[in-house]
């Protein structure tokens, strides 16, 4: 006789309904933690490596991998066995769509509808302080992420499958789809794409899967609901040209720093191979964590000019991280107005309310206080030279993933450090987000007063 599966079914919504009352924040951190613990434990059992490791290094693994940095203390594509390849896959994916996300997507599968929990939850987890049509952008974001990786497998296939073979090519090429368009950075090779440094196509392929990834969902969904650039929303507008100007600003001053650096750019053989190589540099630092010429071999000031961009990072409600291309913008045009004497920022015919410009300034200020201390302790427990530090520092907290040797030398003490600073790089930003989108006005105002500044 079969039992009737009504107590399983109530256990399930016990579970559920304890879930759902969390917070937003709470639910977003807790899923990544426990995302990142999963993965550890499934990268310690002995099938998903060819030697055994540590508990600390699973960990560490699988928290760059969830939080979609790139980092790791182990080579991924000679260490981890095809079945560590494929848990480091699922915690990609996981992590750059966000486990929230997955999450309400299969309850919407199983119910087709969203509870009011359901959709805080996911709202949180795609940085969005509306609530309207999510059902409509889970569907959309899924349905565009299946999409460019699969595209990206394809025409990677064309370079990697005559190399390689059909079954290692393709298994080669939707890798690095997957890793490039969650901005993740993870790589088969231990030199990441340094082989291919003037390969033209896999230079376009994965740039355009993580400049993709990194712009974010409502900008690609609002590019092709609209076909003019004068109806888009403020926000995609702002978007795509501090993109196009970033991007751009970043490739030329890489391009006439590293020109003649015998490590780098000087060692291509023609301009083309320079050109290729400062375009790649210049926009993979955003997020993406992936490298074609040797990090380490950058003179200093391409590595503080990289490791503002790891800072700013990419696009809100994206598979990436770092304080936001958005927030970087509103700063500027905030300064802007400000050296103008103007009492708001005008940009494209728009105001920025004070609100916005607030909330821009609290989260830069509280990334930099968060990149601060972690540069502080990682000096404080490694040996090395503090700009090495400071750059895994501000690789760890923007998940971006590239470093100068820095990781592979991390003590224990540098290893938890740097779990911590994924971790709160991933889920910070989102978190102040929801607690800056809800704030409770005080009812009683107090008279303003008067600091000198400056």
């Amino acid at each position: 006789m079969i039992e009737s599966p009504a107590p399983l079914t109530e256990a399930v919504l016990k579970v559920e309904k304890s879930l759902l009352r969390l917070t937003p924040p709470q639910a977003l951190i807790l899923s990544f933690v426990a995302l990142a613990l999963l993965g550890a434990v499934l990268l310690k059992l002995p099938i998903a490596t060819r030697e055994p490791i540590s508990w600390l290094q699973a960990l560490f693994t699988a928290t760059s991998a969830a939080t979609v940095t790139g980092f790791s203390v182990l080579d991924t594509g000679t260490h981890f066995t095809l079945f560590g390849q494929a848990v480091l896959l699922v915690l990609i994916q996981c992590g750059g769509l966000g486990l929230m996300s997955f999450g309400v997507f299969i309850i919407f599968l199983m119910r087709d509808s969203l509870t009011l929990g359901h959709r805080m939850v996911l709202s949180e987890a795609l940085n969005q302080s509306g609530q309207s049509n999510l059902r409509r952008q889970l569907r959309w974001m899924f349905g565009f992420t299946a999409g460019m990786e699969l595209l990206g497998t394809a025409l990677l296939a064309i370079r990697w499958v005559p190399e390689k073979g059909w079954a290692d090519g393709i298994y080669y090429s939707f890798f690095h789809a997957v890793s490039a368009f969650n901005n993740a950075g993870f790589a088969l090779a231990a030199d990441s794409l340094v082989a291919h440094v003037a390969d033209p196509l896999v230079n376009i392929v994965i740039t355009a899967l993580f400049i993709s990834g990194g712009i974010g969902f409502v900008v690609i969904a609002d590019m092709i609901g609209k076909r003019r650039f004068r109806d888009y929303s403020l926000h995609t507008k702002l978007m795509l040209v501090g993109t196009l100007v970033v991007n751009v600003a970043a490739m030329l001053l890489l391009l006439a720093i590293e020109y003649g650096n015998p490590k780098t750019l000087g060692a291509l053989p023609d301009f083309g191979a320079k050109l290729w190589a400062a375009w790649f540099q210049g926009v993979a630092p955003r997020s993406s964590g992936f490298n074609t010429v040797d990090v380490a071999g950058l003179y200093p000031a391409s590595a503080v000019l990289i490791m503002v961009l790891m800072f700013i990072g990419a696009g809100s409600g994206s598979t990436a991280s770092g304080i936001k291309l958005s927030t970087f913008m509103v700063l500027v045009l905030a300064t802007g107005a400000f050296l103008a004497a103007r009492d708001r920022p005008v940009v494209f015919g728009r105001s920025l309310d004070w609100g916005t410009m607030l909330k821009a300034m609290a989260i830069s200020c509280i990334a930099m206080l968060g990149v601060l201390i972690g540069i502080f302790l990682l000096v404080l427990t490694e040996t090395g030279a503090f700009l090495d530090l400071a750059f895994e520092a501000v690789s760890a907290f923007g998940t971006v993933g590239l470093s100068r040797g820095a990781t592979a030398r991390l003590s224990e003490a540098g290893q938890a450090i740097v779990i911590a600073l994924m971790l709160i790089g991933r889920v910070g930003p989102l978190t102040l987000a929801f607690l800056f989108a809800n704030r409770h006005h005080a009812p009683i105002q107090y008279p303003a007063g008067q600091v000198n500044i400056g």
